[in-house]
C-alpha cells in the first residue's frame, strides 16, 4: 500500500466516522465531503452511485410507509402482541422471533419501535429481567434485513451478483439467510435466558423500587396496542401488502425452476466462448471488451449477440411495490401526507442518502485501487475466502446500513475472485453496527426499558446488545456458510 493510497483510505474512514457521530442524514452527506476530497483534491475518477439499489429502496419504503399510514402496521403489531401476551414466560425466545419476522415482511427494522415497549411491559409483569428479551429483540429487528426479499441488502446482493456472473434471486438468498439467522437468534436467546440477575435478586433494581416515583414509573403504565380499534381499510392494506410480497416470491419461485412469467425484451450480451476483447478501428485503433460493447449496445459478430432476456427482478420489485402503495392509497384511505410523516418512510429515506453517499465514496476509492487491492488480498482470500466476512463485519461497524455494506464491498469481493456461493454464505456478517451502540433501534430499546436493565454501559462497549449480537452474527454466518457449502458441493446449487 502506497503512502497516497493509505492517506486516501484514512479520508474515507474519517468521513464514515464523523458521519456516524452525527448520525441520520449526516452519514451519507459527510461521505460526500470525502468524495469531493478524493475527486477534486486527489484527482480520483468518481465511481458510480448505486442507482438501481436506491430505486428499489424508494419503492419498498414508499409501500411500507403507505402501509403504516393506512393503520395496517398497527394491526400487524396487535397480532404480534397477542401472541407474546399469550406466552409471557417464553418472551425471551418469542420477542426476537416477532421483531425478526416483522422486519422480514416489511423490509426495514424501524417497524419495531411500537413493539419494544410491549416486550418490556410483558417481561416486567412476568418478573423477567427485560434486558433478556429486549437486547436480543433489538438485534433480531436488524438481523431480519438480510432475510427480507424487499430489503436493500438482499436486492443489492442479487443485482451485483448477477452482474458478476453469479445468478441468484431474492428467494434463493433468503432460503439460506432465514434458517441461518433463526439459528443465530435462538443461540443468542438461549445465552440471554438467564442473563443478569433476576429482578427480585438485583440490588440496583430493588433500590429503585423503594422510590415511590420510580416504582410508579416502572409499574404504573401499561404499554399495549390491544385497545386500538383497527379499521377494515387497515386490514385491507395488509392484504394488499402481503399479496405484493406473494407476487414477488411467485416470480422468484418460477424463475428458480427455469420458468418465466415475465415479459422478455431484446438485450445484447457477450457471446459465450467468444473473444474477451476486440480492437476496433474508429479514428484510430481502440480496444474494447465484449462487456463494454454489450453495455454500449453494439453488436459485433462473434463477440456480442442479441438475446431475449426477461424483465429483471429489481424492476419487478419496483413495479409491484409502487403499484401496491397506489392501491392502498386508493382503496384503504391511506393518506400520502401521513406516509411521508411516518417513521418508516423517513428512516427509509435516511437509508437512501446513506447508501448514496457511502457507496459512491467506497466505489470511488476501491475502483481507483482495484489492482492494488487484488495484489494485497488475493493470496489471503484464495486460501481463506471466508475471511471476507471479517471485512464485511468491520465495515459495517462504521456504516449503519447493511445495504450500504453490500453495495460498497461486494464488487470488491467478486473482483478478488471469491465465488458467489461463499459470499452468499457470509452474507449475515454485514450486520456489525450493534458493536458501537449508536443505532436508533438500540438507543430506543434502552429508553423503552423502564426497569433500567437494558443499558449502554459505562465503557461504551459493555452494553446489552454486544453479547447477543456477536453470538447471533457468528452463529448465523457459520450456519449460512455451511448451508451454501453443502448445497454447492453436494447438490450442485449456487
Amino acid at each position: 500500500m502506497t503512502i497516497m493510497m493509505f492517506v486516501q483510505l484514512l479520508i474515507v474512514l474519517l468521513a464514515l466516522w464523523v458521519g456516524s457521530r452525527y448520525g441520520s442524514l449526516a452519514l451519507g452527506a459527510i461521505s460526500g465531503i470525502g468524495l469531493a476530497i478524493l475527486v477534486f483534491g486527489f484527482g480520483l475518477k468518481p465511481g458510480s452511485p448505486p442507482t438501481d439499489v436506491i430505486y428499489i429502496i424508494i419503492a419498498a419504503v414508499t409501500c411500507a410507509g403507505v402501509l403504516q399510514a393506512s393503520g395496517g402496521m398497527d394491526w400487524m403489531i396487535q397480532i404480534a402482541e397477542k401472541m407474546l401476551r399469550k406466552h409471557p414466560d417464553r418472551i425471551t425466545f418469542l420477542a426476537p422471533l416477532t421483531t425478526f419476522f416483522l422486519t422480514v415482511l416489511v423490509g426495514t427494522g424501524h417497524v419495531v419501535y411500537t413493539l419494544m415497549p410491549i416486550i418490556c411491559d410483558i417481561a416486567l409483569k412476568k418478573g423477567i429481567r427485560p434486558e433478556r428479551p429486549c437486547g436480543v429483540a433489538s438485534i433480531a429487528s436488524q438481523v431480519g434485513i438480510t432475510c427480507s426479499p424487499i430489503a436493500a441488502a438482499v436486492v443489492a446482493f442479487s443485482a451485483i451478483s448477477a452482474s458478476n456472473g453469479f445468478h441468484v434471486n431474492n428467494l434463493q438468498i433468503i432460503m439460506i439467510t432465514i434458517p441461518a439467522c433463526i439459528c443465530g437468534l435462538m443461540a443468542a436467546a438461549t445465552a440471554s435466558y438467564h442473563r443478569g440477575k433476576d429482578l427480585d435478586k438485583d440490588p440496583v433494581f430493588q433500590a429503585r423500587l423503594k422510590d415511590p416515583v420510580q416504582y410508579q414509573y416502572i409499574y404504573g403504565s401499561n404499554a399495549t396496542t390491544l385497545d386500538k380499534e383497527i379499521a377494515p381499510e387497515s386490514k385491507r392494506a395488509v392484504y394488499i401488502f402481503l399479496a405484493a410480497l406473494g407476487i414477488i416470491v411467485l416470480f422468484s419461485i418460477v424463475q428458480m425452476f427455469g420458468g418465466n412469467l415475465l415479459p422478455s425484451y431484446d438485450a445484447i450480451q457477450a457471446v459465450k466462448g467468444g473473444p474477451a476483447e476486440i480492437t476496433i478501428a474508429a479514428g484510430g485503433n481502440v480496444t474494447q471488451t465484449a462487456k463494454q460493447l454489450a453495455t454500449a449496445g453494439v453488436v459485433v459478430e462473434g463477440v456480442t449477440e442479441v438475446v431475449k432476456k426477461p424483465l429483471a427482478m429489481n424492476l419487478v420489485i419496483q413495479i409491484v411495490m409502487i403499484s401496491a402503495a397506489a392501491l392502498m392509497i386508493i382503496f384503504c384511505k391511506a393518506k400520502p401526507k401521513n406516509a411521508v410523516a411516518g417513521a418508516v418512510w423517513q428512516s427509509g429515506m435516511v437509508a437512501v442518502v446513506a447508501i448514496y453517499g457511502i457507496a459512491w465514496l467506497a466505489d470511488t476509492y476501491f475502483g481507483s485501487y482495484m489492482k492494488e487491492m487484488q495484489l494485497m488480498l488475493t493470496d489471503l482470500v484464495s486460501a481463506y475466502p471466508w475471511t471476507i466476512a471479517i471485512a464485511f463485519f468491520l465495515v459495517s461497524v462504521l456504516i449503519n446500513s447493511q445495504g450500504a455494506v453490500v453495495v460498497a464491498m461486494l464488487p470488491l469481493a467478486y473482483t478478488l475472485g471469491i465465488e458467489g456461493w461463499v459470499l452468499l454464505g457470509v452474507l449475515p456478517s454485514v450486520y456489525g453496527y450493534f458493536f458501537i451502540p449508536n443505532y436508533p433501534s438500540d438507543i430506543a430499546t434502552v429508553n423503552f426499558d423502564r426497569s433500567g436493565t437494558t443499558v449502554i454501559g459505562k465503557y461504551l462497549l459493555n452494553h446489552s446488545f454486544m453479547m447477543p449480537g456477536l453470538i447471533c452474527v457468528i452463529t448465523s454466518t457459520l450456519v449460512a456458510y455451511l448451508l451454501t457449502y453443502v448445497l454447492h458441493n453436494f447438490a450442485g446449487m449456487f
